[in-house]
């Protein structure tokens, strides 16, 4: 079973996007690009958010990556998740960004194998805000195999 049909079982829809004042997903030779993608959830982890909540604000990051590549690409069949980047709206003692990024991360193993495609390349950082407010935001990174 390939990623599309596991993101379809998942309830992942894919209806088509129009164009913003950014390109959300670009094609670069034989990669696909996002730009980030904020969380719908606003709010400082270690402030007002829990772990859980930002792990949960993390997976919506990438199920919107995940309808931004598709949009781009037409399918997620025939990737490897290479590399994702974690910004977390963190109060100044907070040190469990990787926690709250796993939310992105584990979604993608989900779909396209922890052990495969989807074992990729990460960073988890905190930051004073984030545009919006949102809790977190995640780009990524994917390689379209030939």
């Amino acid at each position: 079973m390939g990623a599309e049909q596991r993101a379809s079982e998942l309830g992942i829809a894919f209806e088509s996007q129009d164009p913003g004042y950014l390109n959300l997903c670009i094609r670069s030779g034989n990669q696909l690009i996002t730009s980030g993608h904020t969380s719908d959830l606003k709010g400082v982890l270690g402030k007002d958010l829990t772990v859980e909540q930002g792990y949960e604000a993390a997976k919506d990051c990438a199920t919107k990556i995940l309808k931004s590549v598709h949009n781009t690409h037409g399918t997620l069949d025939g990737l490897r998740v290479i590399k994702l980047l974690g910004c977390v709206y963190s109060a100044g003692d907070f040190t469990d960004q990787h926690l709250v990024i796993n939310g992105a991360s584990d979604l993608l193993h989900e779909l396209f194998g922890k052990d495969g495609d989807g074992y990729h390349a990460r960073s988890a950082l905190g930051f004073a805000a984030l545009p919006t407010g949102a809790a977190v935001e995640v780009e990524a990174i994917f390689e379209i195999k030939e």
